[in-house]
């Protein structure tokens, strides 16, 4: 469920990338679309290590053992967002910021 997760929001932000390359957006959604790629490629890692380990019994996973999954998957989706957040404030490619704070010191 992780993996599938991570894929769906790892093709989501790589959709609003192409999207915005039209536009010359300054909002770094590369670096959110590769963050959820990376995640996407550790849980396929990850389940193929389980799949190798458990052979057939991976897919016979129980219900509460799915729903453990489906959390963590959306913890590490709602962390990537986080990530790329503090990442964009940090940057402040448009200098939205920056202008608010020297503008609120006058």
């Amino acid at each position: 469920m992780t993996l599938l997760i991570a894929v769906f929001a790892a093709i989501a932000s790589t959709i609003a990338w192409y999207l915005s390359l039209e536009k010359k957006s300054e909002l770094q959604l590369g670096f959110l679309s590769l963050m959820f790629w990376g995640a996407s490629l550790m849980w396929f890692v990850d389940a193929v290590v389980e799949y190798i380990e458990e052979g057939a019994e991976y897919f016979n996973q129980a219900p509460f053992d799915m729903l453990n999954d489906a959390y963590l998957g959306l913890v590490v989706v709602a962390l990537g967002m986080v990530i790329w957040l503090v990442s964009l404030i940090i940057k402040d490619p448009k200098g939205l910021i920056k202008s608010r704070l020297i503008g609120s010191r006058k």
